[in-house]
């Protein structure tokens, strides 16, 4: 009976300790994710101000220096991928350069410098998503 309890006991124990790992290793977020993620933020900051009316230069510029930034782990998160996707990579990279080095300062210019970094994810994630 006191072997057969030890098991139970056991098996109890070990099935509460595989749940509590799924769990944790399903919280993870993958690299890849974790760039899109980030992209996404501020991409979407950007659109809302610009949907707002609300285009703080110095804010604009820290967001699209900062979406930049993160396209630039695009190639170390999607290792693998064929050659056209580091092409298009590429297209975001150049409108996002683009994007800085024009500086938008009010709701307008910051939308035209957005226009070819949406068109460019868009392409990209029609492709390859």
């Amino acid at each position: 009976m006191r072997a057969l309890l030890l098991i139970v006991l056991g098996l109890a124990i070990g099935a509460m300790g595989a749940i509590s790992a799924m769990s944790a290793l399903r919280q993870a977020t993958p690299f890849h994710d974790g760039v899109m993620a980030v992209m996404q933020h501020h991409i979407g900051v950007l659109r809302a101000n610009v949907r707002a009316k609300h285009c703080d230069a110095k804010a604009s510029a820290s967001h699209l220096v900062r979406l930049r930034q993160a396209s630039g782990d695009i190639g170390e998160a999607f290792t693998g991928m064929e050659v056209g996707f580091d092409q298009a990579a590429g297209k975001l990279t150049s409108a996002l350069d683009g994007a800085v080095a024009a500086a938008p300062a009010t709701c307008e210019a910051l939308a035209a410098a957005l226009k070819p970094v949406g068109e460019a994810c868009s392409a990209c994630h029609q492709q390859y998503r």
